[in-house]
């Protein structure tokens, strides 16, 4: 039984992509996304890749060892809802951010578990999620305060 409700925690787990008909930079057209977390007159900048389609999302940072300082991967999703995600077969500890569609932040998971099957979940609905190297959270002393912005300065979609 509990495998089964894995299996579909997995399925829910798994995002579905939010697409765009318009052409993106170069960057965005590579999977790659400027990110901003401002918080406290504090800005901080990363250059994240984006999970757009559902394989991207499914898959996520697994079997990566190691994730660049000022890079990790935004998870867009179509419209807001709850989202759950699980760290099966992700080797690193991860900070994930769940962010509402007004770019402020419902949650912070810190230090997720690698390999996990446990359910990682916002506590509302959320536009997105980012996913940075565990610790990022604590090193630049990220809170629920701080507000995420990308696509030109615009939160959300």
């Amino acid at each position: 039984m509990r495998a089964m409700f894995l299996a579909f925690s997995f399925v829910l787990a798994a995002p579905l992509a939010a697409c765009s008909d318009r052409a993106g930079s170069a960057d965005e057209q590579a999977g790659m996304l400027p990110v901003t977390i401002q918080m406290a007159g504090q800005v901080h900048r990363f250059e994240v890749e984006v999970a757009r389609s559902a394989e991207e999302q499914a898959r996520g940072l697994m079997f990566r060892t190691a994730l660049p300082v000022d890079g990790g991967m935004l998870f867009p999703f179509e419209k807001p809802r709850i989202a759950s995600f699980w760290m099966k077969n992700t080797l690193i500890p991860l900070d994930m951010i769940f962010i509402r569609a007004d770019g402020s932040i419902d949650r912070i998971a810190e230090n997720t578990i690698p390999e996990s099957l446990e359910p990682v979940a916002s506590g509302g609905e959320v536009a997105a999620v980012l996913e940075l190297a565990g610790g990022t959270v604590t090193r630049l002393n990220v809170d629920e305060s701080a507000t995420v912005t990308w696509k030109d300065g615009q939160s959300g979609r």
